[in-house]
Order: C-alpha cells, then structure tokens, then sequence
C-alpha cells in the first residue's frame, strides 16, 4: 500500500516542533508572518532572555533529489544572502538523502527530515546541531520519494551498463543493450537525473557519476539479500578450491565453465589488495544446483565460520563482461565492486578500494567509447516489468 503524502502544514508543524524539542526548553522557536511567497514559512529563533535571534526561511517540500538542492535550493540561498547575511534556508522534509544532505551542508544550507538526520549551523546566535536518522527511505515515506529505485535485478543491469559503457547513450541503446523495457529505462534516467548520477542533454546520457551510481546502487541492495546462498567449509582451504574449479566436469559448471564466477574479496583482489584472503564468494548458474555444486567441490556445510559462499545468481547479468583466469571466471570489476560495497565484513572497504583502481585505470576495465551491441552483452532474457 501506497503511503500518503503529508500534508505541507503538517510537515511545517512536525518539522518546527522537531526543532524545538531539539533545542530544548532554554529556547524559543516562534512562527513569524512571511512576507514572501518563495518561502513556506518564516521562524524566529532565540535563547530565553536573549534579544539576539536568527531567522530561518523554511522550504518544506516532500523530496529533496539533490538535482533539486542545485538547480531550486542553491540560487535561493544566494539570492537570501545578497539580501539579509543572517537569515539562514532550513529545508524539512520527509526524508533526506545523504548526497542531498552532503550537498545542503556544502552549500550553507541546513536541513531537518522527520527520521532525525539533522544539519543547522547558525553563527548568532550560535547553533550547532547535527544528528543522523535513517540512511534510507523509510516504507512510510512518501511514494514520491521511492517511486523507482536502484534495486532489484533490472536496477542491477542499467547501472553495469551505465559505469562499464563511457556516454553518450540514448535510452533505446540502454533498451537494446539490457533487455529491459524502454518506458523502465526512461523512468530511471529519470530518477538518476534527479540524483544527479546522470546529466542529459536533451535525451543523450552526456556524462555518467558512476563512482557514485556504484555507491548509491549498493546502499539499496545486500550482496547476501540477492537470492539463497549457503556457507561451506573448505577443508583444504580456498585456494585448492579455486585450483579445482576449472578440473570439474561440465555438468558441475556448464560446458563453457560459466556456472561458477567469483565475485566479492577475490574477484577485488585481483586488482588492489585490502587483506589477504577472506571468504571465497561464488555465483552458481541459475540452472545448477548448490549442494551438488559444493559435492563437486568437497565443501562441508556449516552454519558459522564459513569460509566459502555459494550463492545463486540473481541474473545472468552479473557475468556480462567477466573474465576467465587460470580457467576460472571472475566477475567484471564493476560487478565486483558492487557486490563488495554491498557485502559483509570487511568487503565494503575492499569495493572501496577497488573502486579507487577503477577510477585512476578506467582503461582496464571500461567498454570502448563505442557503444557495445547485444553480443558483447550476451544474449539476454527480457526482464519483466
């Protein structure tokens, strides 16, 4: 069920009372006349007993995209300080992100959503409040704020696409390339447009944040959370593991050795080393069998302490533009860097990590400027809407 949107006056009376309780008895928040139409509300702030006070001019709004901070937000404030140097810009809303909230603070502006992530520095007189509240947007959120998001499998394929391929793209290419339905792509450019992951001109994909659009993609997703995995025991140690894959028959891993590919810590160690070792993470084919898989292997199930994982893949997409090495597969560094960002442990700063490679060698990992055909994506199945 959808949740309903609150109301503006609702948000303006949560939000102020928000701000007072966190300022605390000692303070005074009171509604003042707003004499402009650009602002939702006009607040004055003062300690008890002190005649110095800040203004804040509020912008209540049910979604802070941070495309929205720069383009709306940011020439507001300018202009607010040409004209008073004290009255501050306090944006409420449901819920802010943590890029829009970066930016709100880059630019001077505070902010306060009704989860508690909270960001108001005042010089006179002097305030200081900062809090965290929900990293992502809660299930009451309104549908405006998670109408599409970066989750799920056909979220998964449009951002490998977008950070493995430089722009230009055109949404049919997206459409081809993919297999997802036009109208999906449209509506997620959309959405990342507005994230700022992504800049159009006109309906050409120009340039792509894909650092970013890897991080933002990960928070929204659990390497763990794709589908069922089992944890083992490698009596002989992983990497007797890795040197048996490539000896098992085909029907263990398929006749082109594509049922196995590792992802997650090996797949990162590849290209920068965090630590050494750690869980072994393998993506089994959709049309092979776990616990055969790890019979192949020798693997002991266990419930703790295990130091191989074999998950089903979510999609034949995680394996778009992997790489066989010593005869085994290892999934393309973008993938890699996803799933560790979005794994346990020590994994998120691996894929942190990795992601610094990426960006300072583009040249070994990213497709040609060209714009890759079906073929250098492998034949794919359509992804229902």
């Amino acid at each position: 069920m959808e949740a309903p949107l609150i109301r503006e006056a609702q948000l303006l009376d949560q939000g102020i009372q928000a701000l007072s309780d966190l300022l605390g008895p000692e303070w005074q928040v009171a509604r003042r006349p707003n004499k402009s139409s650009v602002f939702d509300a006009a607040l004055e702030v003062r300690a008890e007993g002190d005649s110095t006070y800040t203004q804040l001019l509020v912008e209540a709004t049910q979604a802070v995209p941070p495309r929205f901070v720069m383009e709306r937000l940011v020439p507001k404030v300018q202009l607010l300080r040409e004209v008073n140097h004290y009255t501050n810009l306090l944006v409420i809303a449901p819920w802010i992100s943590s890029q829009a909230r970066d930016l709100l603070q880059q630019n001077g502006i505070a902010y306060l959503d009704l989860t508690g992530n909270v960001g108001i520095r005042v010089s006179r007189p002097a305030i200081i409040i900062h809090t965290v509240g929900a990293e992502k947007a809660p299930r009451s959120a309104p549908r405006e704020i998670s109408r599409t998001t970066l989750a799920g499998v056909k979220a998964g394929r449009l951002v490998r696409v977008l950070a493995d391929v430089p722009p230009p793209h055109r949404a049919t290419d997206l459409h081809r390339v993919s297999a997802l339905s036009l109208p999906y792509v449209s509506r997620l450019l959309e959405i990342l447009e507005d994230q700022l992951l992504i800049r159009r001109k006109g309906r050409v994909v120009t340039d792509v944040d894909w650092p970013q659009l890897l991080r933002a993609r990960a928070q929204e997703t659990s390497l763990l959370g794709h589908g069922a995995y089992r944890g083992f025991l490698a009596p002989n140690g992983v990497p007797a593991v890795l040197q048996q894959i490539p000896q098992l028959p085909t029907k263990s891993i398929g006749a082109t050795g594509e049922g196995l590919s590792v992802t997650g810590s090996y797949a990162a160690q590849r290209f920068v080393q965090v630590a050494v070792g750690g869980q072994l993470v393998l993506y089994v084919g959709s049309w092979l069998n776990i616990d055969d898989v790890a019979d192949e292997l020798g693997l002991l199930p266990v419930n703790e302490g295990a130091d191989v994982l074999l998950l089903n893949e979510p999609d034949s997409f995680v394996r778009r533009r992997s790489e066989f090495v010593d005869g085994v597969q290892y999934v393309a560094p973008s993938q890699a860097a996803l799933d560790c960002l979005a794994g346990p442990g020590r994994m998120p700063a691996e894929g942190e990590a990795l992601l610094s490679f990426m960006e300072a060698h583009p040249q070994e990992w990213r497709a040609s400027a060209k714009f890759p055909g079906p073929v250098q994506y492998g034949g794919l199945p359509r992804v229902q809407d």
